[in-house]
Parts: structure tokens; C-alpha cells; sequence
């Protein structure tokens, strides 16, 4: 019997979700495995964090939600964004879902018509296309590779740009390249959106506080602010604040379109919980020192991952600006054979040799948009990183070809 529909059956399950189930089996089965494949961070969230969400339980504060989010909540957003970003927006111009995701999913859901057109430069988070196509939507992807330092062009946007054209996705910094734009980029940007009104943007900005290097972060929001009306910015807890779990993403834009977000979500899962909500407000508005912290043990992370994988030679690697992942080619690899005799064909295949051979979990640049490359998460400890190194370059020695 059939079941799903023309645009689910479409729809794969998520990659990184799916490699990292994978390597849950293989470990829990007793092997040794290294799991970088999930981008999240492997520390816990402030204690004052943790603590508002207990306390919001025993004062009972546990009903249902407004579909928008807790006034109080959104307007520390308000505050956040006005604070560290120059950006003035009104409680009204900000919704709270279900993390980041959600909101993609909303507004996709909201917005497209069949056909729209959605451009996406690639690499690309392996969620963006498969959403806009769930809701009938045409993805329009645009490489994007290491000689642009994985970020979209004026030449290459313009060429892009067609009358279906509705949405302009960005992503900065990037997963899974962790590059950065630029407020210059982003103009450049921004003088070829002028000429195509119909052109909405959403920028996704989940990584802002992530920062590796002495690359600023700069919101789109504030580098374009002619085009207000037509951007949505999207952010969350889940990085910053190691609160991936919990599920609170937040979002900003013209009130009218944050509305229809809102009627998408009351008829969806009607709200967030009010609990993690408390913990949410308590981690925007308390002391950010953890932030800080835990952007410096990431970006020590990134310099020992860098340190190692510079001196594998078969590897292509730019090392990231910004967010928790190293990006690295492997295509000059692909075509040899293993110790077995098999041939590595792509990079889906060299990810699943080093995970069943080596016990180190990728994913495939392909479930990115950018064949020939994995990506590992430095969300992992230092001892783990440095064991990680030290399988991929064993991996590496042992092909043949």
C-alpha cells in the first residue's frame, strides 16, 4: 500500500541524521567509533540556563504557548538584536519556533507557489533544498567552490536570478565550509537583489557566535539595510548556548510575513515549549561569558584539526572561518582502491570505508551539495580530534592506485 504522496516520497530522511544513527550502531555493537559527523556542541549549557527551565517547572509554567513565543522572550530578541546586531525590529517583527528548522520550513511553507524558485549556493546545509521542495518549490543550486571561497557572487546570482525567482538563501557562517561574508559580499549582493524586487532573502545566521578566526561576523540585515522589507534574519540558542536539544529558534523580518509564520506554526505544533522558552530567555538575557568560552575551545579545536590535516597531502582543505566544521576535499583520492580491493567511486564511498574500516563517522560532501568532499564536526574533544587525524591519515596511506 502507498502511502506517501509525489513530494514526500521525493524527500530523503536526513543524511547527517542517518550517518550518525549509523555510527550510534556500530559503537553501541561494541566498535570503536568516532562520531563527527552531527554539528552540535559536546559541552552543557550554562547552569543559570538549565536552572530557569527547573524553575519555570516548579512554578507551573507549563501550558501551552502563544504560537509567536513568549512576549517576554521575543522581547529580549528585540533586545539581542538591536545590541549586537544595530538592527531595530519590533516584537511583532519576531517569532519563536521550534529551532531554526522551523522556521525554514514555515516560511517555505507559507511563501512558495508551485514552481518558485529558491536559489542556493552550494556547499549548503543538507536540509535547505529538500524543504523547498517539500512544499513545491524548485531549488536552484549555485557551486560555489574553494576558489570563491565557498560564497555566492554578484556575477553568479545575476545569472541565477529568474521571473520564478522568490527567495535567495544564505547561510553564514557557512555549515559546512564555515566561510564568512563579508559586508562588502553581501552588498555586492545586494546592488544585483535591487534590480529584482520579487527577491526575498533569508539569511540564516545560527553560526553568528561561532568564530574561529579574526573574521568578523556581520549580519545581512545590517551590511543590506535597503532591503529590510524583503529579509528575513533567523538565529537560535542551540549553537551559542549549547542547547540543541531544546528546540528554540528565533526569527526576524516584516511583520506581515512573520505573521503568516506564526498562523503556519498555531496550525502546526501550536507553540514552543514554555519551558524550554524559560531556559531560552535566561541564556539571551543572562551573562554571556559562555558564549565567549565556548567560541575560544572551538576555534583551539579548529587549530588542531588544521595543524593535522595540513600535513596530509592528498587532501584538499581551506581551513573554516567561523562554525564547527572542517570541509576537506577528497576527490584526488577518489578512483583508488582499498586494502580489499574496492574501489572508493565518490565520497559517499570514502565516508563509509572510514567508518566501517577506520571507525571515524563523515558525511559525504555530496548530502551538501558538493561531491568529493566530507565534513567532520570539531565539536569533539581534544583527544578525540587528534585520534580523528590520525585515522582519516591512516585511511589516506592505506589506498592504493
Amino acid at each position: 500500500m502507498k502511502f506517501e504522496n509525489k513530494r514526500a516520497a521525493g524527500i530523503k530522511s536526513s543524511p547527517s541524521m542517518a550517518i550518525a544513527m549509523a555510527a550510534k550502531k556500530l559503537a553501541a555493537e561494541g566498535h570503536d567509533i568516532i562520531d563527527l559527523s552531527l554539528g552540535e556542541p559536546d559541552f552543557e549549557p550554562p547552569v543559570h540556563v538549565t536552572e530557569a527551565a527547573c524553575e519555570a517547572i516548579r512554578r507551573g509554567r507549563v501550558r501551552y504557548g502563544a504560537p509567536a513565543g513568549m512576549e517576554s522572550l521575543r522581547q529580549a530578541i528585540v533586545g539581542k538584536f538591536k545590541t549586537e546586531n544595530d538592527l531595530d525590529y519590533t516584537v511583532d517583527e519576531v517569532t519563536v519556533a521550534n529551532g531554526a528548522k522551523q522556521i525554514l520550513f514555515d516560511v517555505f511553507l507559507a511563501t512558495l507557489e508551485p514552481g518558485d524558485e529558491v536559489i542556493i549556493p552550494t556547499p549548503c546545509w543538507v536540509s535547505y533544498g529538500d524543504i523547498v521542495s517539500l512544499h513545491g518549490g524548485e531549488p536552484v543550486y549555485i557551486n560555489c567552490g574553494p576558489d570563491a571561497g565557498f560564497k555566492l557572487t554578484a556575477e553568479k546570482l545575476d545569472a541565477a536570478i529568474t521571473p520564478k525567482t522568490r527567495w535567495l538563501m544564505l547561510n553564514s557562517p557557512s555549515n559546512p565550509t564555515g566561510a564568512i561574508y563579508t559586508a562588502d559580499e553581501y552588498r555586492a549582493l545586494a546592488g544585483v537583489l535591487e534590480r529584482h524586487p520579487q527577491v526575498l532573502v533569508v539569511s540564516d545566521e545560527i553560526y553568528e557566535h561561532i568564530l574561529l578566526k579574526d573574521v568578523p561576523f556581520v549580519s545581512f540585515g545590517q551590511a543590506c539595510p535597503e532591503l529590510r522589507e524583503r529579509t528575513l534574519i533567523v538565529n537560535g540558542v542551540s549553537k551559542a548556548y549549547a542547547m540543541t536539544g531544546w528546540r528554540v529558534g528565533y526569527a526576524a523580518g516584516p511583520k506581515a510575513l512573520i505573521a503568516a509564520l506564526n498562523k503556519m506554526q498555531s496550525q502546526s505544533v501550536s507553540s514552543v515549549s514554555t519551558v524550554a522558552q524559560a531556559a531560552a530567555l535566561a541564556a539571551i538575557t543572562g551573562d554571556q561569558a559562555f558564549v565567549g568560552k565556548a567560541a575560544e575551545t572551538f576555534a583551539k579545536r579548529a587549530k588542531i584539526i588544521v595543524g593535522h590535516l595540513s600535513k596530509i597531502e592528498e587532501l584538499d582543505f581551506t581551513p573554516p572561518d567561523g562554525a564547527f566544521y572542517a570541509f576537506i576535499g577528497v576527490e584526488r583520492l577518489l578512483g583508488k582502491k582499498t586494502a580489499n580491493g574496492e574501489i572508493i567511486a565518490d565520497d559517499t564511498a570514502f565516508a563509509s570505508h572510514l567508518l566501517h574500516r577506520f571507525g571515524l563517522s563523515s558525511v559525504p560532501g555530496a548530502a551538501f551539495g558538493a561531491p568529493g568532499f566530507i565534513r567532520l564536526s570539531i565539536a569533539a574533544s581534544d583527544p578525540e580530534l587528534e585520534s580523528a587525524c590520525a585515522r582519516l591519515a591512516t585511511m589516506v596511506r592505506s589506498l592504493e592506485g
